[in-house]
């Protein structure tokens, strides 16, 4: 009996014990209890049971408060683990790190997030978009697309990588079938400014331009990246190499400007996202190129999303013009 009335205090004991969840204080007297996920960029996202996801402003915070273990970084390149956080004077927080407690400045922190296994700073994102178009009429027409779009952060270094496979098939006739891998390396020099290095390659099966290679660098800059996202234009200088079916060659150089937009809206429910290049090739033989997508997803749930995009390309050359348009409804990933 004794033992039994033992397992039922410890029980009732845990079932009295409030689940562990952080704390922060606003300037205006406010406090909100959550989970803090990431602090980046300036803002504070703090996942809660009442609201979800709350995005706040570093400015507006007084001080917090964290029973978690942390990686706290005061710039780019170190940081140190706090096992817990303690609420200090008004724009500062307690560090504690099972040495002397180290009282820091909010504004001089640059980041804050739990600390992963391998690289402690890393952040990661991406989607993973699939689309679909079965016609049945006189011609039978399949059309599908997967492009996976990913960026992974650790401190100066930004990794990111698009892969984009295309197929159409007509009455059980391929008329597309091309395969694209794009590979972006950034060095921040700055908050804002960084430098990109390049890899470009598409293989195309059906086309009589068979494979483009195209390697580039040059600089960038940061205008945001934040919980409500992100924008960067890169001004590029390439080479490129076009290998084609009847064994032909060619190789010359160009510039290009790019940009990258995305942004969320109405609690992070609606992304709205537009990337492209435009290219002045150094060669007569070709004028000008235009690659542009852009579009929208709408969350279904944490991971989930539908996107509908839009894709322009555009070519102008002594050869002729190309001047293709796509538009896609489909069912998507994210993280």
């Amino acid at each position: 009996m004794t033992f039994s009335r033992t397992l039922l205090c410890l029980a009732l004991g845990a079932a009295a014990t409030p689940a562990l969840a952080d704390t922060v204080w606003l300037k205006n007297g406010d406090k909100l209890t959550g989970t803090i996920q990431l602090f980046d960029g300036g803002k504070l996202l703090l996942k809660t049971d009442y609201a979800g996801s709350v995005t706040l402003d570093m400015k507006k915070i007084a001080t917090l408060e964290s029973d978690q273990e942390l990686l706290v970084k005061q710039d780019d390149f170190t940081g140190e683990r706090a096992k817990s956080l303690r609420a200090a004077d008004e724009g500062k927080v307690t560090l504690v790190n099972g040495e002397a407690p180290k009282v820091v400045e909010l504004a001089s922190i640059s980041q804050m997030l739990p600390p992963k296994p391998l690289v402690q700073d890393l952040t990661w994102t991406g989607n993973v978009d699939f689309s679909a178009d079965y016609k049945r009429a006189e011609n039978q027409t399949n059309d599908y697309a997967i492009d996976v779009d990913t960026k992974a952060r650790h401190g100066a270094w930004r990794h990111g990588v698009v892969v984009q496979y295309d197929q159409e098939t007509k009455d059980d006739e391929k008329k597309t079938d091309r395969s694209e891998l794009n590979y972006d390396l950034d060095r921040f020099i700055t908050d804002k400014f960084f430098w990109q290095g390049q890899l470009k390659y598409t293989r195309d099966r059906i086309e009589d331009l068979e494979i483009q290679r195209t390697v580039g660098t040059g600089p960038g800059y940061q205008f945001w990246d934040d919980e409500l996202g992100a924008f960067s234009v890169a001004g590029l200088y390439n080479r490129n190499d076009y290998s084609f079916v009847d064994g032909e060659n060619e190789s010359f150089d160009s510039a290009s400007f790019e940009w990258d937009y995305k942004r969320y809206l109405i609690g992070k429910n609606f992304e709205l996202f537009s990337k492209g290049e435009i290219g002045a090739p150094f060669t007569d033989a070709i004028e000008y190129e235009f690659d542009t997508e852009a579009g929208m997803r709408y969350k279904l749930s944490s991971w989930a999303a539908l996107s509908l995009k839009a894709e322009w390309d555009k070519v102008s050359s002594d050869n002729g013009d190309t001047n293709e348009r796509r538009y896609m409804l489909g069912f998507g990933v994210g993280w």
